[in-house]
């Protein structure tokens, strides 16, 4: 099995991320630093400002505040890449540890943000290109299936590679992609355009699903209760997946084959998917 190596949050964890900073922020007037001094310029134009809501899509987060000096809104945009990570704690906060990009502190939590990708304040034209050059989002209420589908039909590319593609469906990662098609029975270098649309619907439905599974539990868990004979939420970590880095089929006890596609190690069962 390859080694273990830093992976990128997958969309469950971005929208949840999202839900709890609005639950706990929006609507507060908050201070805002950059001790690490990458952020300082933009943290002073934030600072002293009410937090609107904070929203997700695919693998990217937006704060939307409202700066009363500027009368618009102005959007923080967050993306974690390999490598970021939130600190949320209450106040009062420990003094930062390690490269602290942003720190956000309200009257009961603050959080602490190191080393993102990207963090970067945009306005709303910038926000707009952004999303549209994102593919649809299961875990969005606006997202359209079809969309994606139109792409995915009429490529000859794997459709393991087409699922790590943001600009085909935003969210999905390494796990997601091997734990979905797995549990379809779908060989992971099938063409897209070999994918029946009978094939995409039952991805798409299977997707949301999966993901919403993963927002709720903060988790990725793929295994069903009647597999494990456990609920969800007392699954260990080496019970809640089927297929990803697994040394044998869950279900064939087969040999699991992985190998690179998309830039990423994709795992699969030669015999229950084809």
């Amino acid at each position: 099995m390859p080694q273990g190596h830093a992976f990128m949050p997958e969309g469950h964890a971005l929208h949840r991320i999202a839900d709890d900073h609005t639950k706990w922020f929006a609507g507060e007037t908050l201070d805002i630093e950059s001790p690490q001094g990458r952020f300082a310029k933009e943290a002073a134009i934030l600072s002293g400002s009410r937090l609107v809501a904070a929203e997700a899509f695919g693998k990217h987060l937006f704060y939307h505040w409202s700066v009363a000096r500027k009368q618009a809104l102005t959007t923080m945009h967050v993306h974690l890449g390999l490598y970021g990570k939130f600190h949320t704690k209450r106040v009062p906060l420990a003094e930062p540890k390690g490269a602290v990009r942003v720190r956000v502190v309200g009257s009961n939590r603050g959080f602490d943000l190191n080393g993102p990708n990207c963090c970067e304040l945009i306005n709303k034209p910038k926000f707009n290109a952004i999303c549209a050059r994102l593919g649809p989002d299961p875990l969005r209420r606006d997202a359209d299936p079809l969309v994606a589908w139109n792409r995915i039909h009429r490529s000859r590319a794997a459709i393991g590679t087409l699922l790590l593609n943001q600009s085909v469906i935003a969210g999905i990662g390494n796990i997601f992609r091997a734990e979905i098609l797995f549990q379809l029975g779908i060989h992971p270098d099938r063409l897209g355009k070999e994918m029946s649309q009978e094939d995409f619907e039952r991805l798409w439905s299977l997707t949301v699903k999966l993901m919403t599974i993963g927002k709720q539990h903060n988790r990725i868990i793929t295994a069903k209760s009647e597999e494990t004979g456990k609920e969800r939420s007392r699954l260990r970590d080496n019970e809640r997946l089927l297929i990803y880095k697994k040394p044998y089929c869950s279900r064939c006890a087969a040999e699991v084959t992985f190998w690179d596609q998309g830039a990423r190690t994709i795992y699969a069962c030669e015999r229950c998917q084809t």
